[in-house]
């Protein structure tokens, strides 16, 4: 088994943006992102966010709004910063609180705006016959990029994924199956489950059950990507894979932490840089 390490494949990326940025001579981009409450996990990834984007050269503005903020005032400071020519992207922090409308507070984003790419407009460009023109989710393209960094053609392989999102994974899996993948969605419930997983040549989990997969569930060389991060009573991030249990089976795995998250904040950070580029052309 080998670890597909995140960080090392974040840097590289983190390199790229920088050097790219630098070379526009003093413009920087601007990221708004907005946090809603006080999760201690969402706190923790935009302070991460905050942190990383200043050191590859983008400058951030953190809105931190009350857990009770309303709908209304939380779309009407959307509506400013779509407006405001100093922010070329705009990130929600998800999850939001339970009393706030996620699809509307996200569909309220400009798509040309939309780093995070859960638009609708942006979602259905993905969809259509010209993805090239869409933002690619930061997340979707840390699944590419993993399987890339391992020299894993998706081309007749067979993907299983689990996710809690039908938005989520019916996305996800049009595009893995674009680049020639047989895919099948599967719920952590199916009775039928460990039948699917084991026939699968890459499984990749979002469902945010700690240590769900184990290695009865996985076939010898499986390629396992581990998305659904949980913090535990110790405020410590754990995966869906028990990565002990099964790390004598798979041929490659992604470790919680350590792994899809310090790659999700570098390709949002790569989606700003992408939309800056859009937004401001380098003058030669």
């Amino acid at each position: 088994m080998k670890i597909i390490d995140g960080k090392i494949l974040a840097e590289k990326i983190k390199d790229t943006i920088a050097k790219e940025i630098h070379a526009y001579g003093g413009a920087r981009p601007g990221l708004a992102i907005i946090l809603v409450g006080e999760r201690p996990d969402s706190a923790l990834y935009v302070n991460r966010k905050e942190k990383q984007a200043l050191s590859v050269g983008i400058d951030t503005h953190v809105y931190r709004c009350d857990d009770d903020i309303s709908e209304e005032n939380l779309i009407s400071m959307i509506d400013f910063l779509n407006k405001d020519e100093a922010v070329d992207a705009i990130l929600v922090q998800l999850p939001l609180p339970a009393h706030l409308n996620t699809d509307r507070v996200v569909n309220t984003i400009l798509p040309e705006k939309d780093v995070d790419g859960f638009t609708k407009k942006n979602l259905e460009l993905l969809m259509s016959s010209k993805p090239a023109e869409a933002i690619l989710p930061p997340v979707y393209a840390v699944i590419i990029a993993m399987l890339q960094s391992v020299d894993c053609d998706l081309m007749n392989k067979h993907v299983v994924l689990l996710a809690n999102s039908d938005i989520f994974e019916n996305n996800l899996a049009e595009v893995l199956r674009r680049q020639g993948a047989t895919v099948t969605i599967a719920s952590a419930d199916d009775p039928m489950l460990i039948s699917r997983t084991t026939q699968a040549d890459i499984l990749i989990s979002a469902i945010g059950r700690p240590h769900f997969i184990t290695k009865k569930m996985i076939k010898n060389g499986a390629i396992i990507i581990d998305i659904g991060i949980t913090m535990n009573a110790e405020n410590k991030p754990e995966g869906d894979v028990d990565f002990e249990d099964v790390s004598r089976q798979a041929a490659f795995i992604t470790p919680v932490p350590g792994g899809v998250g310090p790659m999700t904040i570098a390709m949002a950070f790569w989606n700003t840089l992408q939309i800056f580029k859009k937004r401001k052309p380098l003058q030669s």
